[in-house]
């Protein structure tokens, strides 16, 4: 049986992490977790709001297709080398660019959406 996966935070990409943590923060009363120039982390009750900077931003033509949602889930986990070994079993490739593999290391999707794992955030069990 697979390690116990839960979801950790969902991240937006965007062109200033800053200015769009501060609409999220006033949206919701998060707190920030972590602040960056490049990323953002919001903290909620059961999850994480993650917000990190993509240079060449470009808004999504939602419900057009041209430019799709930029947007990718983060899952959290006790054990990254287990819970890797579960999603590349399931058919997720390891992404060539891994920023901080020690405690975030980022996947691909059978087709191609990109999704982390990370110790970073806690397990709700």
């Amino acid at each position: 049986m697979p390690p116990a996966i839960s979801l950790g935070a969902v991240s937006i990409d965007c062109p200033d992490p800053l200015a769009l943590s501060a609409f999220y923060r006033d949206v919701t009363g998060w707190t920030v977790a972590f602040e960056s120039d490049t990323f953002v982390a919001l903290s909620g009750p059961s999850v994480w709001l993650t917000l990190q900077k993509v240079d060449d931003y470009r808004s999504p033509t939602w419900p057009a297709p041209d430019v799709p949602k930029q947007l990718h889930l983060d899952f959290a986990v006790s054990d990254l080398d287990a819970a890797e070994a579960g999603v590349l079993a399931a058919g997720a490739t390891r992404a060539d660019e891994q920023p901080n593999p020690g405690v975030w290391r980022v996947y691909l999707d059978p087709v191609g959406h990109p999704f982390c794992l990370t110790t970073l955030i806690p397990d709700p069990d």
